[in-house]
């Protein structure tokens, strides 16, 4: 006769509680409707959210970071990247607003580039002298499609999009991802991946607009304390293009190797780069070596608040943007106007125009290939 096994009470108990606990310091996943493009295609957003009060919402036009959301010192929570209510508000307003742009983000001088031999042309979108962020529909004007969704100790969002040969000029089809990633840490990861069929060139980034005082608060973005540990940046030519150059930061208004507000030093018109760009919109030479393992590419902190956001990446620059181009036209998701200087763009890429500067590093895809660019965006407090 076999004896019966009796589980004691307190391990049953305690394995519930450990249940309950591992549920609890789980990363969750919702998706809910965001409206429509005019053309009746559905758009949906999918929030990320974690124990800590932080959470990401990211809807499917443009793979986009609707919304990341992070506690101050005292706990109280706020938005803090700039962006719109709903899908149509998104199609109307070509901000890029925490879009994924690709496939080649910010600038190619005269919209060309050369690749074996042959020249392509590309879309002037940018003030009809250059070509900027992938076109005029880009990735970021596109509906991207959810290939897989879950939640877990870090919930997790996967989009895909083919861009066909010949879309928006450039060569080769291209099949691109885009994967959001929160975890427990107060990480949200963004990695993006390409492969073609043909050469090409490739150069994804995300260009969402932060303001961690919280976005769309009177004061704006310039009191944002900014880090950026980079010894030289690209300056650029009168249409915004890099001249090939690289120019030391050590005693310019472009040293951000200290803690320094935005707003300190963007009107100093002293500075040709600063008159040239209507403040900063510059690509900053980040120090360490690219490709390889994660590194800071850039700190952002709010006095007030203690709000603190790190910017690690493996690429090998970081687009610096102070919103100098917001107009005052624009009204974000909370009901606020958004004015020049309401939003910091920090976009780990490579460089602008690297296609027709060899002296850059490459953006070269060949079939067989893989493109990546991770880029960690991580939220701390400061007491």
């Amino acid at each position: 006769m076999k004896l019966k096994t009796i589980t004691p009470l307190s391990f049953l108990m305690g394995s519930a509680l450990a249940l309950v606990a591992i549920s609890a310091n789980a990363a969750e996943l919702s998706r809910k409707p965001f409206g429509a493009l005019a053309s009746g295609e559905a758009v949906e957003a999918i929030t990320l959210s974690n124990a800590h009060g932080v959470s990401a919402t990211i809807i499917t036009y443009g793979a986009t970071l609707q919304s990341l959301i992070g506690p101050d010192r005292t706990g109280k929570k706020a938005d803090i990247a700039l962006g719109f209510a709903d899908a149509a508000t998104y199609e109307k307003n070509a901000s890029y607003f925490g879009a994924s742009v690709g496939r080649f983000a910010n600038r190619i001088g005269k919209g060309r580039f050369t690749l074996d031999g042959k020249t392509y042309q590309l879309a002037l979108n940018n003030n009809k002298v250059a070509a900027l962020h992938g076109g005029v529909k880009g990735f970021d004007k596109v509906v991207w499609k959810v290939l897989d969704a879950k939640s877990g100790p870090t919930a997790s969002v996967t989009f895909g999009y083919v861009s066909p040969d010949g879309e928006e000029g450039y060569p080769g089809t291209l099949t691109a991802t885009a994967t959001y990633a929160l975890d427990e840490q107060d990480q949200l990861t963004i990695t993006y991946g390409a492969a073609t069929d043909k050469p090409t060139i490739v150069n994804i980034t995300n260009h969402a607009l932060f303001n961690v005082a919280g976005e769309g608060v009177s004061d704006g973005a310039m009191g944002n304390v900014l880090t950026i540990p980079a010894d030289g940046y690209t300056p650029v030519d009168a249409e915004l293009i890099p001249t090939g150059a690289t120019t030391p930061v050590a005693g310019t208004v472009f040293d951000f190797r200290k803690p320094t507000a935005v707003g300190d030093r963007i009107r100093d018109a002293r500075d040709p780069q600063i008159v040239v760009g209507r403040g900063y919109d510059h690509n900053y030479v980040l120090t360490g070596k690219s490709g390889g393992a994660l590194r800071l590419g850039a700190r952002l902190a709010d006095p007030k608040s203690g709000r603190v956001l790190e910017i690690l990446t493996d690429q090998p620059g970081i687009q610096f943007y102070a919103g100098n181009f917001i107009d005052g036209t624009t009204i974000g998701k909370s009901g606020k106007i958004y004015r020049q200087g309401d939003g910091i763009a920090l976009e780990p890429q490579h460089f602008p125009d690297a296609p027709n500067k060899p002296q850059f590093a490459p953006v070269r895809l060949d079939p067989g290939q893989k493109y990546s660019n991770t880029m960690v965006f991580k939220l701390t407090v400061q007491k």
